[in-house]
C-alpha cells in the first residue's frame, strides 16, 4: 500500500518544509530501504533486526506533559511521573524539531488507535528512520485503502532520534525527551530511537482522554477470549508475562498490552500489534511469539550468533530488554475485530523479586482494589534506562508511568466494573521462588500456565480439600491444590527450606506495601484498607 497518489500528502502544515516524504510504505518497501541503507540486518527467521542506539528502553524521567488549560487541573502533577512542561517552551521546541526535519527524507504513516470505532483515534506518525515507521505499521491499527483516501489526523507523532535538545534552552532534563501536548494533540519525541516511546506516548494520551472525556477505563493489560466468549485480562508491567501468558494457543488473543473497558461492558484493544520481550525466547516455551518473528517483524537490540544471521535470544550483551514488534495477524489465533465481552477472570501479574508472594492467590474485592492501586512488581533490567538488575517497585494501577490522572481515579473505575460484573480476580507471581532474586529461580512458565488454566476452567474451586489456605503475612487466599502443579510449588514458604529467612523477607515486603499505600490511604475506604497485609506481631 502506497499513498503517493493520495492528495494532501504534504508535511508543510506541520511546519516541515522541503522534505522527501514516503507515505504509508509497505513493510517490504521499508525493510528494503533499511537494508539498502545498512540500517538493519535480516535474521534467519526473515525478521528485520535493528539497533535502537543509545536508548534500549524508555526514559521515564524525560517524559513530560504540557501544563495548560486542559491539563493543569486534571493531570496528577506528582513531579515524578507526570512532569509539567511549559507550553511556550513546547512551541519553541516543536519549531526546532520541525526545522531539523525539514529537507530530510522522512517516513509518514496514517493509522488508528482503538479497535472499537466509537473510540477511534486517527494518528499520523512522522519518523526520521524507516524502521521506526515499520514499528508504527506493526503496532497501530492499519486503515484500508479507502480509509486512507479521506484520512484526517487528530493526533500527530513526530519522532526525531537525531535531534538533541539543549536542556538549558529547551526546558528538557537532558538531550532526549518525549512530550505530550493535549491541546495541540502532538507527541514530540527527540534524542532517542527507542520505539517504545512512540507506543507508550499514545497509551499515555488515551489514559487521559478515555476516562476524562469518554467515561471508559484504560488498562495496561493483555486480553484473550475462548470460543465460548469467556474473556480474561492480564494486568502487569513489562517483564511480568502479559504478552507471554495471553498468547495461548487454546484462546484467541485480543491484544497483548493496552485495552479499554467501555461503559456498555466491552473490552477493546488499543493496538494492531504486539511488542514482546524476547530475552530467553524459545519455541518450546513461547511458540506463538517465536513463530510470529517472521518477515515483517522488527527485532530490536538482539545479538546474532557468531558468523551467522541466527539470533541468540540468550545474549543480553546489548540489553536485557530485547524486543520484537509484529502485527496481530502474525499470531494464528486472534480475535477479529479485537474486542470482546466483559471479562470473567482478571489476573494481576507481578514479578516478586523477594520470592515470598504465593504463585497464585484469589483476591477479595477489597484485596483486588488494594493490589491494583499498589501495583507491586520488580522493574526488569533494561526496561528503563539506568536499570541494570531487577528492583522491587510499586507502580500504581500496574502502569503508573503512563497514567496522567491520580491512581485512585482508575482504581475507582475498575472497582465499579468488578462489582458490576462479579469477576474473579487473581494475583499471580511470575517472579521468584525458593529465595529472593540472586538466590532463588523464576517460577516455571509451565506451572504458571497450569495455574491460570485452572482458574479459567474453575478447576481450582472444584478441588475438595478446603480449597484455600490464608497466608499468615499477606492475608491472601492460596489454593491448596492446582491440577498440574506440585503442591510444594503452591506454598512459597516451603520452596525456601528456610522458614526464618522466608518470614523475614515476607515481613519486609509487607511493610513496604503498607508504607507505599500511605499516600493513597486518605482516598481509600475501609474495605480497600482491609485488603492489605494485616498488621500482626512479628
Amino acid at each position: 500500500m502506497n499513498k503517493e497518489q493520495v492528495t494532501n500528502n504534504s508535511l508543510e502544515e506541520f511546519g516541515i518544509k522541503n522534505s522527501t516524504t514516503h507515505w504509508n510504505l509497505s513493510p517490504q518497501d521499508l525493510i528494503k530501504i533499511c537494508t539498502d541503507k545498512n540500517l538493519g540486518k535480516i535474521a534467519s527467521s526473515g525478521a528485520l533486526a535493528v539497533d535502537t542506539g543509545k536508548f534500549t528502553g524508555r526514559s521515564p524521567k524525560d517524559r513530560f506533559i504540557v501544563k495548560d488549560e486542559i491539563s493543569k487541573d486534571t493531570v496528577w502533577w506528582d513531579g515524578n511521573i507526570n512532569i509539567p512542561f511549559d507550553a511556550d517552551k513546547f512551541d519553541k521546541l516543536y519549531d526546532k524539531v520541525t526545522h531539523y526535519l525539514s529537507g530530510k527524507e522522512l517516513y509518514s504513516r496514517d493509522a488508528f488507535a482503538c479497535a472499537d470505532i466509537r473510540y477511534r483515534m486517527n494518528i499520523r506518525v512522522i519518523t526520521e528512520i524507516p524502521w521506526a515507521n515499520l514499528f508504527a505499521y506493526n503496532m497501530f491499527i492499519r486503515p484500508t485503502q479507502e480509509e486512507l483516501e479521506n484520512f484526517s489526523p487528530e493526533w500527530i507523532i513526530l519522532q526525531a532520534p537525531g535531534f538533541l535538545a539543549d536542556a538549558e534552552l529547551d526546558g528538557t532534563r537532558q538531550q532526549n525527551f518525549a512530550i505530550l501536548n493535549f491541546t495541540r494533540k502532538i507527541i514530540l519525541i527527540g534524542g532517542t530511537g527507542y520505539t517504545g516511546e512512540v507506543k507508550k506516548g499514545v497509551f499515555s494520551a488515551l489514559n487521559f482522554i478515555l476516562p476524562v472525556f469518554k467515561n471508559t477505563l484504560p488498562m495496561h493489560c493483555s486480553a484473550n477470549v475462548d470460543d465460548d466468549g469467556d474473556t480474561a485480562i492480564f494486568f502487569g508491567l513489562s517483564g511480568t508475562g502479559k504478552t507471554t501468558l495471553s498468547a495461548d494457543p487454546n484462546r484467541k488473543l485480543i491484544g497483548d498490552d493496552e485495552h479499554g473497558w467501555t461503559n456498555d461492558n466491552a473490552i477493546f484493544n488499543f493496538e494492531g500489534g504486539c511488542y514482546a520481550k524476547v530475552i530467553d525466547l524459545s519455541k518450546e516455551n513461547e511458540p506463538d511469539i517465536f513463530d510470529a518473528i517472521k518477515p515483517g517483524a522488527l527485532l530490536e537490540n538482539v545479538v546474532f550468533k557468531a558468523d551467522s544471521n541466527e539470533v541468540d535470544y540468550n545474549d543480553v550483551s546489548i540489553t536485557q530488554n530485547t524486543r520484537v514488534s509484529y502485527p496481530l495477524f502474525h499470531i494464528n489465533n486472534i480475535q477479529t475485530p479485537s474486542y470482546a465481552n466483559n471479562p470473567k477472570n482478571i489476573f494481576f501479574l507481578t514479578a516478586d523479586a523477594f520470592g515470598v508472594l504465593p504463585p497464585i492467590s484469589k483476591l477479595t474485592p477489597g484485596q483486588a482494589a488494594y493490589h491494583f492501586i499498589s501495583g507491586y512488581t520488580a522493574k526488569v533490567a533494561g526496561t528503563e534506562a539506568g536499570i541494570n538488575e531487577p528492583v522491587p517497585s510499586f507502580s500504581a494501577c500496574f502502569g503508573a508511568p503512563f497514567m496522567p490522572l491520580h491512581p485512585t481515579k482508575y482504581a475507582e473505575m475498575l472497582s465499579t466494573k468488578m462489582k458490576e460484573t462479579g469477576v474473579n480476580v487473581w494475583l499471580i507471581n511470575t517472579g521468584w521462588t525458593g529465595g529472593p532474586y540472586g538466590i532463588g529461580s523464576r517460577i516455571k512458565l509451565k506451572y504458571t500456565r497450569a495455574m491460570i488454566n485452572a482458574a479459567l476452567s474453575g478447576a481450582i474451586d472444584e478441588v475438595n480439600n478446603e480449597t484455600y489456605h490464608i497466608h499468615s503475612v499477606f492475608g491472601l487466599f492460596q489454593p491448596r491444590e492446582v491440577p498440574g502443579v506440585p503442591t510444594e510449588v503452591l506454598q512459597s514458604r516451603k520452596t525456601w527450606n528456610n522458614d526464618k529467612g522466608y518470614y523475614e523477607k515476607a515481613h519486609i515486603l509487607a511493610d513496604s506495601f503498607r508504607k507505599n499505600f500511605e499516600k493513597f490511604a486518605a482516598n481509600a475506604n475501609d474495605e480497600i484498607l482491609a485488603g492489605g497485609p494485616p498488621k500482626i506481631k512479628k
